[in-house]
């Protein structure tokens, strides 16, 4: 079968996401990622918006210390969070939600997520499984906290995480004015910079100011 799987963090950056599904090592990450058993690439990939408001939260991980990327458990409709979603079969999906979540495999009650909306399978940082519709007859799916961002206390994302994200945001089209814009309106970023600061800490070491 296959699915939609809808990133929002630094899976927006293609290159980064073909690791999970080839293997390799992300740029500006610790961790070797070894691949999916069926490393096909993606059949298809296209930009969506989500009405989860996008946060970081946790303070050390593969980019360094600091936040990573998660979505709310709740809608709200005044707000925008750019996704891309890509076209792979469920047992690749199951294989990128193992590594995300550093497990050797795992199997996903597909259908319980989509008849009950969501789906918490374990209780690690992208435990929770999410149904966001369909979409030419595929549903579509993401995964975040299983915590909502209410419990969660945010922390700055490093920089190298935030550089990879920002990549994928320029694939999908936005300026890096609009990047930063973006940023400062997520939890754990908009009030640890202003947007002179942010667009420093994004755009440093490509010698921009």
């Amino acid at each position: 079968m296959n699915v939609w799987y809808v990133s929002y963090g630094s899976n927006l950056y293609r290159d980064r996401f073909m690791c999970y599904i080839q293997g390799g090592q992300p740029e500006g990450s610790e961790k070797v990622e070894k691949g999916c058993r069926d490393q096909t690439p993606p059949k298809a990939d296209e930009k969506i918006e989500l009405r989860y408001p996008l946060y970081f939260a946790k303070n050390r991980s593969k980019w360094g210390k600091g936040g990573v990327a998660f979505i709310d458990h709740q809608e709200n409709p005044d707000v925008k969070t750019i996704g891309r979603m890509y076209l792979i079969t469920n047992e690749q999906f199951e294989d990128v939600v193992a590594q995300e979540n550093n497990e050797e495999n795992l199997t996903i009650p597909l259908e319980k997520v989509i008849d009950n909306g969501f789906h918490n399978i374990n209780e690690n940082w992208y435990g929770r499984i999410v149904f966001l519709g369909y979409k030419e007859g595929a549903p579509m799916f993401t995964f975040t906290n299983p915590v909502s961002m209410n419990g969660e206390t945010f922390f700055t994302p490093p920089s190298s995480y935030v550089k990879i994200i920002s990549k994928g945001l320029e694939e999908l089209g936005m300026s890096r004015n609009d990047i930063v814009h973006y940023f400062k309106q997520c939890g754990g970023i908009k009030d640890s910079f202003t947007k002179e600061q942010l667009y420093r800490y994004i755009y440093r070491e490509q010698g921009k100011q």
